[in-house]
């Protein structure tokens, strides 16, 4: 353990002195370290001589494109963005404290092989020699008196893990846990469904015998929360040794899950698996230290004191216990229990960083299968295709070997049958005949998982592909863009077999039930659906049988999205309405009640889209500019636009990016994001794809270096 980690944290603004510049000079040996060319939607290409000067192009540009964001998101991994944004960003920064995120990354680094972690340094450098100018460029610094810091080696490591340590959904656990105690064991089952906060993804596979391009189509759209600035960043790293044009992690090197070398292509979606436990743990003081109790009785823990700054409040103590298990994120030694997270960088210390370079190198399925080797965090189901005729369906990752218990709730560290046995192996692979396709479902990762996301995405793409033949890149918009909405059919099941409705909800009733399940932004009738899909979200959430869960337990508020019942409820609401309805609640009644109360709101003439709008999260929101831009689609639909039902009818979780890459002809692939390739507001890329977006179409991916411009500064 450092000294720097073992004594309490210095204030945040240590953080803010200037960067130093010419470490990316230095690497390349004082040449020129690259060339930079951007095509009309201002997407970054980048040429240099070698990989490590172009690592540090793409951090330069990077820090340019997107300084205030990497910033926010490098405050964020160490737990010190609440100095300049306030109180709200505490809960997060106490997590990532707790977790010890930032001390997990150190160790990643320091593990790395020294050709990665001299990549990795290499955009470092690039990152510090272009934040000045970057921030400069960005109101956001003035606007919050923030001035740009110095990244770290191990700083990437540190933005990564920061993005996918709720990837896994581990908060569920907690979730299970406060329903088992206060419903019973048996109530668990009933609100399965893949958890509000946990990001999904669509992706198919088309091999060359179903398409007209005379190879494979690669192509789907991952769903994150939608941010502004962007979460991907689209990019082309050319150099000697490769030339790659994909989907970049601002603040990580290379291109990590979504790219195209020209000779294979990858795109991955979330295998939806169980690889981190939340375990209770018995702490008591002993003087100043802490001990826990373990299978082998009472031992010492790690123990140190942390200080948060936060603008315009005082500055608060996180204290910071690790047992054998892992860090402690709930409760601490003066309470009965406490909770404490064990996943696997801690374990290993190690994040997989080392398949990123040899993804830029890869020319075939098998090259890439091959990188696949190093992966950790997050556990992806992997799609890739070369112009050899090359498939390849597999999960990659680190899954731990242990008791099915452990998958499903909080389990006791004291009982040594809840310790880790290795790691899951060989991970699941399947041929790919035809076509392939991954959406969050239980299929091949259903042997590392608990709960996965309800099948109706997965059916209905695969149902859109099998329709078709002769599928080119810009017949795949018509996929990513189907708002069939399968996940209705309970609730309409059930509205058919109401009786005795007032005039209003009788026509509520005949107008759903012919209604075409489209969540068009045009259509009423799905505006109607979604008033009364709400209604019987409260009503149920409101039931005296679910009183007991309404009260959160007492857990940090970083986790409240897993453990609200409303979103639950409305997440859930396919299972609660279904063959094992909740014990006590009549659903027929509930239902026959919530469509009395907004029968006459329904019967109206209001769009979904009127309703479903766009709220991207923004670090730094400004003042209320009114609704966001009117959106098709829902949580259930290829076109996967999700709101909380029950809640808003707002969309804040949507394709962070569209994309098909073409075996047959790289610069026939397509892509697409919600915003625009540059993060500074008021910059002409900063929104210039969102009409495209919004449209569903696609945009070219420009390949040929003579239709790029080429900026000398």
């Amino acid at each position: 353990m450092s000294e720097r980690s073992e004594r309490t944290s210095k204030h945040s603004s240590e953080a803010l002195a200037p960067p130093r510049s010419g470490g990316a000079s230095e690497r390349t040996g004082g040449r020129n370290p690259a060339r930079r060319f951007r095509d009309p939607w201002g997407v970054p290409h980048l040429r240099a001589d070698d990989p490590l000067a172009l690592a540090a192009a793409q951090g330069r540009v990077t820090a340019y494109d997107r300084a205030w964001q990497i910033e926010v998101e490098r405050h964020r991994a160490r737990g010190t963005s609440a100095a300049f944004l306030g109180p709200d960003a505490l809960g997060w920064d106490r997590f990532v404290r707790q977790v010890r995120l930032d001390d997990t990354a150190r160790r990643c680094h320091a593990a790395l092989d020294p050709a990665t972690a001299e990549w990795v340094g290499a955009y470092v450098d690039g990152l510090n020699a272009g934040l000045a100018a970057g921030a400069a460029r960005s109101p956001e610094f003035a606007a919050t008196g923030l001035r740009p810091g110095r990244w770290e080696p191990w700083t990437p490591l540190a933005v990564w893990l920061g993005h996918h340590i709720l990837f896994a959904g581990f908060p569920g656990k907690l979730w299970r846990e406060h329903v088992a105690q206060r419903l019973g064991p048996d109530a668990v089952d009933l609100f399965a469904t893949d958890g509000p906060a946990v990001a999904g993804s669509n992706g198919w596979l088309l091999a060359a015998e179903r398409t007209g391009t005379g190879a494979a189509l690669l192509a789907g759209d991952p769903h994150r929360f939608i941010e502004d600035p962007g979460v991907y960043q689209q990019i082309r790293l050319a150099c000697p040794e490769y030339d790659v044009v994909g989907l970049a992690v601002p603040g990580v090197p290379g291109i990590a899950h979504f790219g195209h070398t020209g000779g294979v292509a990858w795109a991955i979606t979330n295998a939806m698996a169980d690889y981190q436990d939340v375990y209770a743990e018995r702490l008591r003081r002993d003087g100043t230290r802490v001990q826990a109790l373990g299978p082998d009785g009472w031992r010492p823990v790690h123990r140190h004191v942390e200080t948060i700054e936060v603008a315009g409040a005082d500055p608060v103590e996180v204290e910071v216990v690790e047992t054998d298990r892992g860090p402690v994120i709930a409760g601490g030694p003066d309470d009965e229990t406490a909770v404490s997270l064990r996943y696997p960088p801690r374990v290993r210390g190690d994040l997989g960083l080392a398949t990123l370079p040899e993804l830029l190198r890869a020319r075939t399925v098998a090259e890439v299968d091959h990188a696949l080797r190093h992966w950790v965090e997050p556990v992806n189901v992997v799609q890739a295709a070369d112009t050899a005729g090359g498939l390849l369906h597999r999960v990659a990752g680190a899954v731990p070997v242990r008791h099915p218990d452990n998958g499903r709730r909080v389990v006791p560290g004291w009982d040594a049958a809840h310790a880790w046995k290795g790691w899951y192996a060989p991970m699941p692979r399947a041929e790919v005949v035809g076509r392939a396709v991954m959406a969050n479902e239980r299929g091949l990762a259903a042997p590392l998982g608990v709960e996965f996301a309800p099948p109706h995405r997965a059916h209905r793409i695969a149902e859109l592909l099998d329709a078709g033949s002769a599928w080119t890149a810009d017949g795949m918009a018509t996929v990513h863009t189907d708002t069939y909405l399968g996940a209705a059919g309970p609730l309409l099941a059930v509205l058919a077999e109401s009786t005795g409705l007032g005039p209003a909800a009788a026509a509520l009733r005949e107008r759903l039930l012919r209604w075409d399940r489209r969540m068009a932004a045009d259509s009423t009738d799905a505006a109607a659906y979604a008033i009364l899909r709400a209604a019987v979200v409260r009503r149920i959430a409101a039931h005296p049988t679910l009183a007991a869960l309404a009260e959160l337990p007492a857990y940090p508020e970083v986790f409240a999205p897993w453990l609200a019942l409303t979103p639950r409820v409305g997440h859930a609401l396919e299972h609660l309405l279904g063959a094992t309805p909740l014990p006590g609640v009549d659903i027929t009644a509930l239902v026959r009640a919530a469509a009395e109360e907004v029968g006459d709101a329904a019967a109206g003439q209001v769009p979904w889209g009127d309703l479903h709008r766009l709220a991207p999260w923004r670090a730094l929101p400004g003042p209320d500019a009114g609704p966001g831009p009117r959106l098709d689609g829902d949580h259930d639909c290829v076109l996967a636009t999700s709101s909380v039902p029950g809640v808003t009818h707002w969309c804040f979780r949507g394709p962070a990016a569209r994309f098909v890459w073409n075996l047959a002809r790289r610069s026939d692939s397509r892509w697409v994001v919600p915003l625009g390739a540059c993060g500074v507001p008021g910059d002409p890329h900063h929104d210039d794809q969102s009409p495209a977006w919004l449209a569903g179409e696609l945009l070219p991916v420009v390949t040929d270096w003579d239709r790029l411009v080429e900026e000398l500064h």
